[in-house]
């Protein structure tokens, strides 16, 4: 134990400074560097850390793909597409009992291959469609359980800003993850669905049919076709092009950042106060990643040349007893990590101290070491959307306090989301059992890695 003093009082101190309300990004680096000295760590070691912050973040090509993804979102939402959309889904499945609450989940599906953005979507989805739902008598708690829950696919479904800062931290395929985390993806979509179905038949006064009263005079097929053609061909040009390997992440990030421009042209909402908007989030979200990254790498490369990722190691190992019991442990951890830290922070400190450990334990399953990162960090993004969704510290249950009415409390979004979460733990250990639902279309499209 008293080799790994330094080490724990370092977390110990990560985890005081966290509930302090200090900015995340400078408790990393200030830890990092106080512990340096306390640690007896020469004083030159750390210009080896700011040698990394600028080769391995400040540097880093890939990471350009985040400011441009960002601003894909941000115009698409100001594109008035996902408004266009959710009525003519409103129409496809009006008269059918729970038809607005499946109209919701698709348009979070839609949302979430088009934005990557978890606040965005959860804000979006909580504008667009719970007034709608309230007004039409729906259950509270089903609607405001479903908007968190199809807002946080986000984080999972691409293209996921999380999957390309893992990408590169994992050093793997941001393309191989894309395409992983899509069939996962769809089959925590289907979970919601079927839900929303089973509440329909079994609690028909929770999800009632509505009346669509849309000021549309177009054919229900012409609609539809016309309202999906945007976010269709997005997507198709953002991952296609990825996956038949014409652009890199990168580049496809910037086509779809032209492609929501001219999206919202034809939609006559490129305003200058739409463009000034999104580009200032863009900046202002672009600077807190990279600041946190920079915090992160000060804090990690300390925490490691203290002894960190041995006593992980040692401590996780310890109480497991076989592969798959230390993989169920370590995504525990992460989870435990999720109510706490955001998914930036997590991704910096956690995944470079747990990949080692995952890559060097043998499943039986004839995983390749990159197969098997690709899977594991499919798991993570799920188990951190679990965690975005479970009381009493959800990032998505407070992004949707801050836009729902009065008469929606903490406590009822804290009881909404009960359902969904267990469909979340559902599609973790579907995929957790099964890396094929993972591993099947990387191996397929790109004949794996």
């Amino acid at each position: 134990m008293g080799e790994y003093f330094l080490p724990i009082m370092m977390m110990l101190a990560l985890i005081a400074g966290i509930f302090s309300g200090y900015p995340v990004a400078l408790l990393l680096a200030g830890i990092g560097v106080l512990f340096s000295f306390f640690g007896g760590i020469n004083i030159m070691f750390l210009g080896t850390v700011v040698n990394r912050i600028f080769s391995g973040t400040l540097s880093n090509w890939l990471l350009l793909a985040v400011p441009l993804f960002i601003f894909m979102g941000l115009m698409l939402e100001k594109s008035d597409a996902a408004r266009k959309l959710l009525l003519s889904l409103e129409r496809l499945f009006a008269g059918l009992r729970g038809g607005l609450a499946i109209s919701v989940a698709l348009l979070g599906i839609v949302m979430a291959a088009s934005t990557g953005i978890i606040g965005a979507s959860v804000v979006l989805l909580g504008v667009l469609a719970l007034p709608v739902m309230l007004k039409q008598k729906y259950d509270k708690g089903l609607a405001a359980g479903l908007i968190c829950a199809s807002g946080t696919l986000g984080i999972l479904i691409p293209p996921s800003i999380m999957l390309v800062l893992v990408g590169d931290i994992l050093g793997i395929s941001v393309g191989d993850l894309f395409l992983g985390a899509i069939v996962p993806g769809l089959v925590l979509g289907a979970l919601y669905v079927i839900y929303i179905i089973s509440i329909a038949i079994f609690f028909p006064h929770k999800a009632p049919a509505g009346v669509v009263d849309v000021d549309d005079s177009r054919p229900l097929w012409l609609a539809l076709a016309s309202d999906l053609v945007a976010p269709v061909l997005l997507i198709l040009g953002v991952l296609g092009s990825i996956v038949i390997g014409v652009a890199t992440p990168t580049e496809a990030a910037a086509i779809g950042a032209f492609g929501t421009v001219l999206i919202a042209a034809f939609a006559k909402q490129l305003t200058w106060a739409n463009l000034k908007y999104c580009v200032y989030e863009t900046g202002k979200t672009t600077s807190m990643i990279l600041w946190v990254a920079i915090g992160a790498t000060c804090f990690s490369v300390i925490f490691k040349r203290i002894g960190g990722d041995a006593m992980v190691e040692d401590a996780v190992l310890a109480i497991a007893s076989g592969p798959f019991m230390t993989l169920f442990i370590i995504m525990a951890l992460i989870f435990l990590l999720g109510f706490f830290l955001e998914w930036i922070e997590i991704s910096y400190i956690a995944l470079p101290l747990f990949a080692p450990i995952v890559v060097a334990l043998d499943f039986g399953l004839g995983l390749s070491s990159s197969e098997t990162l690709v899977w594991f960090a499919i798991l993570v993004a799920i188990t951190l959307q679990t965690s975005f969704l479970t009381p009493p510290f959800g990032y998505a249950l407070f992004y949707l306090k801050g836009i729902a009415p009065p008469e929606i409390s903490m406590g009822d979004i804290y009881r909404s989301v009960t359902p969904f979460v267990a469909l979340q733990l559902l599609g973790l250990a579907l995929a957790f059992a099964f890396p094929n639902l993972v591993l099947w279309l990387p191996r397929l499209v790109l004949g794996g890695s």
